[in-house]
């Protein structure tokens, strides 16, 4: 694909989790919308958002791969579904390609191999080999990664090698704090010197709160890389693992995590607009949504391009 595809304004799609419960996703246990590929009755759900976000405006639709890592799989006992977990959510993500007859790419979400939110302290060849266990079904289906809310300078460094191995380029997504560090403690600037190569598309604060994006803009505007967001409309600014909040067993209705992050039902698509306006004057090119944001969001943004 073109390298400077984020040179100019791209819109991302928005939440694809917490709208497929709105939408009807019964998920179990913590499987989250992994639920979604797995059973069959959901998938038309997850085609028809994929479709929504295309026809609001998204130039990149994101797999619906980041609940389906393999712990939350070993976790939820269906493991032995891995693969055709991974390669559903692809082939539903295609299908919405080939219904909407629009040009747009397909990003493969490639999430922290543990727990959301938090560094992966394991070793390094652990880490890898999770990684390319999901990225290996996922690369064949997909224009390039986008790293799916990753929190250490590690994290991101053994996913862009898997993605490189695989020939795939890749969208760096990290998370950070209300401090703008990553939950490993490091700076942007530590990370992106240490670890940006020409594999890397692009940088953006991945799941973090708009006003998280606000403090932490100029930082990410001086990494010499097209840069963004993908906000999400928590009510709080950090949010936990799904353990902290969401014990349900295997074949029990999960917890929406709504319950305990919240959310912002007054943030309009509207008011998405005039907070990506400002984004876009400090010379962000790569705007989207995450978790409870919905297609009105990304129409209203679609309008900045």
């Amino acid at each position: 694909m073109d390298k400077n595809f984020f040179n100019q304004i791209r819109i991302l799609d928005g939440g694809m989790g917490q709208e497929l419960l709105a939408k009807g996703l019964i998920s179990k246990g913590t499987l989250w919308s992994a639920s979604a590929n797995l059973d069959k009755k959901f998938h038309d759900l997850v085609i028809d958002l994929h479709l929504s976000y295309i026809n609001s405006g998204a130039d990149v639709i994101v797999t619906n791969t980041f609940s389906a890592r393999r712990i939350r799989l070993i976790q939820n006992k269906v493991n032995e579904h891995f693969k055709y977990i991974n390669e559903q959510a692809c082939v539903l993500a295609i299908k919405a390609k080939s219904k909407s007859k629009k040009d747009i790419l397909i990003a493969g979400s490639l999430p922290s191999q543990r727990d959301t939110y938090v560094e992966d302290k394991r070793e390094t060849n652990e880490i890898e080999k999770d990684f390319l266990d999901q990225a290996i079904i996922i690369s064949p289906y997909i224009d390039f990664f986008y790293l799916d809310v990753l929190s250490s300078g590690k994290e991101l460094d053994i996913a862009s090698n898997v993605a490189a191995k695989l020939n795939r380029p890749i969208l760096a997504g990290i998370h950070l704090k209300k401090n703008c560090l990553l939950p490993s403690g490091e700076t942007i600037t530590e990370v992106v010197k240490k670890y940006k190569n020409e594999n890397w598309l692009g940088l953006i604060g991945a799941c973090i709160s708009p006003e998280i994006v606000e403090k932490s803009i100029d930082e990410l505007s001086e990494m010499n890389l097209p840069f963004g967001f993908k906000a999400n409309l928590w009510e709080i600014d950090e949010p936990g693992p799904q353990q902290t909040f969401n014990n349900a067993k295997h074949d029990e209705i999960g917890t929406n995590p709504n319950v305990a992050f919240g959310k912002r039902d007054k943030y309009s698509a509207e008011l998405f607009y005039k907070f990506s306006q400002k984004i876009i004057k400090k010379g962000a090119t790569i705007l989207g949504g995450c978790c409870e944001t919905i297609p009105d969001h990304i129409r209203e943004i679609s309008k900045l391009k």
